[in-house]
């Protein structure tokens, strides 16, 4: 029965569960989106009382902060407990294209040429940061993150939404095709 469930879903059935949960929260008029946490947790830390944007009711998001624990304790059950042994199956499309961008696909979700302790060096330390610091400021601008957006604001039917999932794959695009063979 365990081989069973380490084998990847089918895509309709993880659709129909993200649908259940966005029929859930528009229920409860609740709007989805995970980088509304970071604002919760900086006001738990009391950083509302220095910058009034974290000085509000953190107690009205502490169904999302479940929701994040609740991601997190999955991702830990999932990568201990339910990860296959077999190789991950992509294209051959696909491992031609990693290979045109100088990633050997070793099978893993993972690239290990990412993703390692060998690949940790400044410049890689140095990109993982200024990444992160442009995806909070982008989510910031943007009033939400992909999650938020693509999932929440496109259900609930709202333009903002629309042309900030737009500018997401724009930008996905652009660092694929552009940067990142620029910077590797």
């Amino acid at each position: 029965m365990l081989e069973i469930i380490k084998q990847p879903w089918p895509w309709y059935i993880s659709g129909a569960a993200i649908a259940g949960v966005m029929i859930a929260l528009l229920y409860y008029g609740r709007s989805f989106g995970f980088s509304s946490n970071l604002r919760t947790i900086c006001t738990l830390a009391g950083a509302g009382k220095r910058v009034p944007f974290f000085d509000f009711d953190w107690k009205t998001q502490k169904w999302n902060l479940f929701f994040l624990i609740g991601s997190v304790i999955g991702g830990i059950i999932a990568g201990m407990w339910l990860k296959s042994d077999q190789p991950m199956q992509l294209a051959s499309k696909t491992i031609q294209d990693l290979k045109t961008l100088g990633i050997d696909f070793d099978g893993r979700l993972e690239p290990g040429q990412l993703f390692s302790i060998h690949a940790l060096s400044l410049k890689n330390v140095t990109l993982m940061l200024v990444g992160g610091v442009l995806v909070g400021f982008g989510s910031r601008y943007a009033g939400g993150c992909t999650s938020g957006h693509a999932i929440s604001g496109l259900s609930n039917l709202q333009l903002p939404s629309l042309v900030a999932v737009i500018g997401f794959f724009i930008g996905g695009l652009f660092m694929t095709h552009i940067l990142f063979p620029l910077i590797f």
